[in-house]
C-alpha cells in the first residue's frame, strides 16, 4: 500500500468536524426543501462560526500497545481567539495553549515559560495525538474552497444521511484531494468524513457519535479520527459539557492570562 505523504506529515482535519477546544459543532434544525450541495455544505459550515462557548472535554490518545487520556478546558469567541487548559493527568495539569489567529502559544508550568510555537514546531503533534499543532490555527471554507456535488444518499446510527463528495478548487490552499462527508438530514450533523490526499488515496476517517443534547444543541458528543494507513491507531474527543454564547472581553484570550487559568 503507497504511504501518504500527508499521512507522514500530519493527519490534519479540520473540515465541519470541530477541532477539539476550538469550534462548537452544534447543529439546528433547518426546514428547506430539496437543497442542494452547496446549501448543505453552507448549513452545516454556518454553525460552526461566530460562537463562542466554553466545554469540558477529554481526548483519549488509543495506540496498539497503551492508551493515555487527556481531561482539558476549552474557551472560544468566533474563529480568532481560543483557550485550552490540560486539567490531567497531573503530569499535564495546567499546560495551556493560546490561539489568536494564526498563531499559538505554550504555557508549561514545569519550566514556568510560555513558548510561542515556531513554524517548526507546527507540524509536530498536539500532545501525542493524531491532530498537529498546526491544526489549531489552519483554517478552510468547505463552502469557498471545495466544489460540491450530492452522491447517493446513506443512512448513519439510523440516521438518514446525504452523501457530499467535495473536490478543492485549483486555487484554495488545502491540503485535500478529496472530502467525502455524511451530513444527517434532519440535524445537519456530519456524521462521517472520509479525507483523501492528492493522489486520492484514503487517509483519514472521522466519524461521530453519541448524538445528543448538550447546553439544547443536539450534536456529536463523541468524535473518532482515524489514520487509516496506522493501524492500531486513533483519537477519540468527548465532550463532558457545553455552554454557548458566553460573554468574554478579547482580553481574556491574552499570553498573561495562560498561567492563570483554572
Amino acid at each position: 500500500m503507497k504511504t501518504s505523504t500527508i499521512a507522514v506529515k500530519s493527519n490534519r482535519v479540520k473540515i465541519l468536524f470541530l477541532l477539539p477546544a476550538l469550534l462548537c459543532g452544534f447543529a439546528w434544525t433547518f426546514s428547506i426543501e430539496n437543497p442542494d450541495a452547496k446549501e448543505i455544505i453552507r448549513r452545516a459550515e454556518d454553525k460552526l462560526r461566530g460562537t463562542s462557548s466554553e466545554a469540558s472535554m477529554s481526548m483519549t490518545i488509543v495506540r496498539p500497545k497503551w492508551e493515555r487520556t487527556l481531561d482539558f478546558k476549552t474557551w472560544s469567541k468566533g474563529t480568532e481567539l481560543a483557550m485550552i487548559l490540560i486539567t490531567g493527568p497531573a503530569r499535564d495539569k495546567g499546560t495551556a495553549f493560546l490561539k489568536k489567529g494564526k498563531e499559538v502559544w505554550n504555557w508549561q508550568p514545569s519550566i514556568e515559560r510560555t513558548i510561542k510555537l515556531p513554524p517548526s514546531m507546527m507540524m509536530q503533534s498536539w500532545m501525542g495525538s493524531d491532530f498537529t499543532n498546526d491544526d489549531l490555527v489552519k483554517e478552510s471554507s468547505t463552502v469557498t474552497d471545495y466544489t460540491h456535488k450530492l452522491l447517493k444518499d446513506t443512512t448513519i446510527q439510523n440516521r438518514p444521511c446525504w452523501t457530499l463528495e467535495l473536490i478543492p478548487k485549483e486555487d484554495a490552499a488545502v491540503v485535500w484531494g478529496k472530502v467525502i462527508v455524511m451530513i444527517d438530514k434532519k440535524d445537519y450533523i456530519q456524521m462521517r468524513g472520509e479525507f483523501y490526499d492528492e493522489d486520492l488515496y484514503l487517509v483519514n476517517i472521522m466519524q461521530a457519535g453519541d448524538i445528543g443534547m448538550l447546553d439544547g444543541k443536539m450534536l456529536a458528543k463523541k468524535v473518532e479520527m482515524i489514520p487509516v494507513d496506522k493501524k492500531g491507531h486513533k483519537t477519540v474527543i468527548e465532550y463532558h459539557s457545553l455552554v454557548f454564547n458566553k460573554e468574554y472581553p478579547d482580553e481574556f484570550f491574552s499570553v498573561r492570562q495562560l498561567k492563570d487559568l483554572r
